[in-house]
This record gives structure tokens, sequence and C-alpha cells, in this order.
């Protein structure tokens, strides 16, 4: 059992340190939206963060609060306990699924206009074949796009379709 503690809170420092940046949170925050993100749907409680993540009451509340406001978490009680079990609000990674698809498309747009310029400077301005561009590269890579694109929009339609829960 010590080992899945200590596993889950190396985990935790691991992906609060990547929430920080990806999210541009605090690091307590970030560290909150971790092990929330790791404790899973039985959620988790204010009492147990401030013991788990060894910080003040003030210090907690204050990033608790602020993760609502960014929609990042939300909570449930359960039918007889006045506690609020905080869990990741999956409308929060399905926002962060559409930003990642509009921002591949807009790669995949800027590498076929790229592709494109080459083509035609190979076609009207280069003669050497040894000059030419190569556009293999950005053939496979708007192919890549395109298959991770896909992948991730049917992600997203799980997700909205309540197909799994996170």
């Amino acid at each position: 059992m010590d080992n899945i503690c200590n596993e889950k809170m190396r985990l935790v420092e691991k992906l609060g340190v990547h929430l920080e940046t990806r999210e541009q949170l605090a690091p307590v925050a970030a560290r909150i939206l971790a092990y929330i993100i790791l404790t899973g749907k039985k959620g988790t409680t204010f009492e147990e963060m401030v013991i788990v993540l060894c910080a003040s009451k003030s210090t907690i509340s204050t990033h608790l609060n602020h993760l609502q406001d960014l929609n990042k978490i939300e909570y449930f009680t359960k039918t007889g306990d006045r506690k609020k079990y905080f869990i990741i609000n999956k409308d929060s990674v399905i926002q962060h699924i559409n930003n990642l698809i509009k921002e591949w498309q807009e790669v995949r747009e800027l590498h076929a206009e790229i592709k494109n310029y080459k083509n035609t400077i190979n076609l009207n301005k280069i003669e050497n074949d040894n000059e030419k561009f190569d556009l293999s590269f950005h053939d496979d890579y708007i192919k890549f796009i395109e298959e991770a694109s896909a992948s991730i929009n049917e992600l997203r339609e799980k997700l909205v379709n309540t197909k799994f829960e996170i």
C-alpha cells in the first residue's frame, strides 16, 4: 500500500510540473489538479488535500476556488455527508481537446501552404532536380496531423457521448 501511495505522490509531482506549464497554473494549483486527476471519480475532499499536499487550509481553498472558476474541477456531495468531493471537470478536458484540434488544423494548413509554395518554386524556378525541394516531409507531416486529429476527435466524441469517465 505504501508503494502505491509513494507512486501516486511521485506522479502528482510529475503531472503537477507538467500542468504548471501547460495550463499556466500556480504550483499548488497544479498539484491539486494532479491529485484530483489521480484520485479519480471517487473524488477527494478539501481535508484530504490539506493533509496529503501539506499546504495550509487557506492555500488549498484559494486554489480550489481558482480551479473551479477556471472550470477545471467540480464537486459532488454524498447523501448524509456535508463534504464536497472534488473531481475533474470533463468539459475542461473536452475544451483542451478542442484547442489541440484547432492548433493542429492551423499547423496542417500552414504545412499545406508551405508545400504548395515549394511545389510552385520547384515547377517554375528551379531547373536542376538536385536543388528542388523535397515535399515528402510535408506530405508525411500533413498525413500525421490528419491521423492524430481523427484519433483525438474519436476520443472527444467518446467523452461527449459519455462512453467513459475520466
